[in-house]
């Protein structure tokens, strides 16, 4: 599908005064293993089929890199010009890939977008993927970030979560994380099966002995079309409970100097990640590689574009110009429900005038929805600001579902 630029300049029913800052997402869809409870689009890496972490050439390394190259390149004139803030490499596992691969990936980027001068550059690793010096070898391709996917120090919990490392490897990988970055993130998860308050209590102590500047945490969710949605785990904690777990977990990070700024992250200050919070913020994103998505802002439209999800056809299609399988404008009635569906996920919400610069509609298209949000107690406001009271943020689905159309 080739998108035609001045189609999207044509005037429309929008009127965007800006465009918001502009991020790169990069997809490497390749896993060790396919966790069960992962509805992200990444495939098992097999060796017969897809060998990684080789100098062989034209093996699919390289491969899926020349196709990351093709798609970039034929997307430049969509956001020509526009200054690029952050880039986030994610999978998948892409610390799979060899760091002279990542570097590849990152000299390629830096050469066709004008990136600025601080620009975060993160990248997901998981722990069964390293060696010692590696995550350090990530450092010197260009990397300013890492993301370490740990989900928990507790092997009876990695085992059940179908994890590729156990607790000693996941305490390795955070290490060297230290050691080779100054800002890194630590990916976990909470209300896992048959987990107690004392065992989440041990496995956010391990997390925070280890002092990293962000912590991710997520409550552990049954998504369709997984494993877990066929089989159901056992033992899944009440939602009182997992609402117990995050008060510890705000508790304890707060005592360690990190806020929360986002229903699932903390951070040490100066550490958010800037490249989720301008997901947070409605800011755009241009998505590579296989499955990945994008929403980019025109002076009268909003795109979303999706790329073809089942890596060799990406790689196939790219070569020809043709990466994207799906492209639609986001219409009037449904940019209030995806503008809130990001910004209410920050604790301190939003800046009133966000609305009407990223969405192009004015705000008296969500004012009747703010006055019920704030009826309900869900929702504070001044004259400059919207933010979810407390309340508001236990009740977050509730809240964002106030926006939806019709």
């Amino acid at each position: 599908m080739n998108l035609d630029v001045a189609h999207l300049m044509r005037p429309g029913t929008l009127n965007l005064p800006a465009l918001p800052p502009l991020s790169v997402y990069v997809h490497l869809p390749w896993c060790l293993k396919k966790c069960p409870y992962c509805d992200f689009n990444s495939h098992e890496w097999r060796g017969d089929a897809i060998r990684l972490q080789t100098d062989d050439q034209a093996l699919p390394e390289t491969l899926y890199l020349d196709a990351l190259c093709a798609d970039l390149e034929n997307s430049l004139p969509l956001i020509w010009g526009r200054p690029v803030h952050s880039i986030f490499i994610g999978g998948g596992t892409p610390s799979l890939f060899s760091a002279a691969g990542v570097a590849r990936l990152v000299s390629d980027l830096r050469a066709r977008l004008p990136l600025v001068p601080d620009c975060e550059i993160t990248m997901e690793a998981n722990p069964g993927t390293f060696e010692k010096d590696r995550f350090h070898a990530f450092r010197k391709a260009g990397i300013t970030r890492l993301s370490v996917g740990v989900q928990s120090f507790n092997n009876t919990h990695l085992q059940a979560l179908g994890r590729v490392h156990n607790a000693d490897q996941a305490h390795a990988a955070v290490l060297e994380a230290s050691q080779a970055f100054d800002t890194f993130n630590i990916d976990m998860m909470y209300a896992l099966p048959g987990q107690t308050m004392t065992q989440l209590q041990q496995d956010l102590g391990t997390a925070l002995a280890l002092k990293p500047p962000h912590l991710s945490i997520y409550h552990l969710t049954i998504e369709p079309n997984t494993y877990f949605a066929k089989h159901m785990p056992k033992d899944l904690p009440e939602d009182d409970h997992a609402y117990d777990m995050l008060d510890v977990i705000t508790a304890q990070t707060n005592l360690q100097g990190m806020q929360r700024y986002e229903v699932s992250a903390f951070a040490k200050p100066a550490h958010q990640c800037w490249h989720n919070t301008n997901y947070w913020q409605f800011g755009d994103y241009l998505g590579l590689g296989a499955g990945a998505h994008s929403k980019l802002s025109f002076p009268h439209r909003i795109l979303r574009m999706v790329r073809h999800r089942e890596p060799k056809l990406y790689m196939e299609r790219a070569r020809v110009q043709e990466a994207v399988a799906q492209s639609n404008e986001v219409s009037r009635a449904e940019l209030p429900f995806e503008f809130m569906l990001n910004a209410l996920r920050l604790k301190d919400g939003f800046a009133l005038n966000w609305f009407a610069d990223r969405t192009g509609l004015p705000l008296s298209a969500i004012e009747a929805m703010l006055q019920k949000a704030q009826q309900q107690g869900w929702l504070e406001r001044d004259l400059q600001r919207v933010k979810p009271t407390t309340r508001g943020f236990d009740f977050l689905s509730d809240l964002q579902a106030l926006f939806l159309a019709g």
